[in-house]
């Protein structure tokens, strides 16, 4: 699944066509992606004028006039594709495919007053897609409890050492927990992990001294936390299997990857010496190194 620096790359990729831009009409191919389309989806979207782009935690948010919010949800194989008003449809309705998945799961069609066509692709139908009164966004059923966004202030040494003191479950389920971090996933969660030397599996209680308060490497997790995700979204995020931006392009992060999917292969920390061992933490493949992490 796309984590935040894909589902970031991917609103950027969007922003491009869609703030400030009116849509003209929209084509709603099937009554439903992973949960039924709002009711009336496609005709409570005409005409409505898209003024700004924004995410919280894995959602992608068109900020409407109006006072409404359409949030749209990757899932799994979701992707959106962009075709650039210089290329011409060949009859009304015909997308014309710059890039993506196939045409049979085309299933929502943004048809842009500039004459820009936006296509959601998605072939398992995870993801989805509601309209949202935006005074109840944060209190709305997709975003009520989630945590602070992992690269906003509110996200900080002190938040995370709460969050962990005596708390029992492993660093790598504290760090994936939507309400105490939004946004984060398997691959930079244990990308993190490395470069503070913190097993994934260790006691998420080791962030939080007797007080409770931040110990010595809960400061640097945050950093690194930061620095990871800055990094991913600088390379378009990590292309793994059905992940696209907008173009059609890869992410390239997953060539920086120091851990994630490289069982058997050498520590890349130097002097280390160590092999990266791939484990299985409820359910989800995870990475260390035995040796330099701890």
């Amino acid at each position: 699944m796309p984590e935040l620096p894909e589902v970031e790359t991917v609103m950027r990729g969007l922003a491009s066509v869609l703030e400030g831009g009116r849509i003209r009409k929209v084509e709603q191919r099937r009554p439903d992606l992973r949960f039924p389309l709002p009711e009336r989806f496609a005709a409570r979207l005409s005409g409505r004028r898209i003024e700004r782009m924004g995410r919280r935690a894995k959602y992608i948010l068109a900020h409407l006039d109006g006072d409404e919010v359409l949030a749209m949800h990757l899932g799994m194989t979701g992707r959106f594709t962009i075709t650039p008003p210089r290329v011409k449809a060949k009859t009304p309705g015909d997308v014309v495919r710059v890039a993506g998945g196939d045409p049979r799961h085309d299933h929502v069609v943004f048809h842009m007053a500039s004459g820009a066509i936006v296509t959601f692709n998605d072939a398992r139908r995870f993801g989805y897609m509601d309209l949202i009164p935006s005074a109840g966004l944060e209190s709305h059923k997709h975003f009520a409890g989630l945590g602070p966004e992992p690269l906003s202030n509110a996200f900080n040494a002190e938040t995370l050492a709460e969050a962990a003191n005596g708390r029992k479950v492993d660093l790598k389920a504290l760090l994936l927990d939507q309400r105490v971090v939004a946004g984060l996933g398997n691959i930079y969660v244990v990308e993190a992990l490395f470069r503070v030397g913190l097993k994934p599996s260790a006691p998420a209680s080791r962030l939080a001294d007797r007080r409770g308060r931040p110990a010595p490497k809960t400061q640097a997790l945050v950093a690194a936390i930061r620095d990871i995700l800055n990094e991913a979204i600088a390379a378009g995020g990590s292309s793994l299997r059905d992940y696209r931006h907008t173009d059609g392009e890869l992410g390239y992060f997953q060539k920086a990857h120091q851990v994630y999917d490289r069982a058997g292969e050498p520590c890349l920390r130097q002097g280390c010496g160590g092999v990266i061992r791939r484990t299985v933490q409820a359910g989800r493949s995870s990475f260390h190194c035995p040796r330099c992490q701890r």
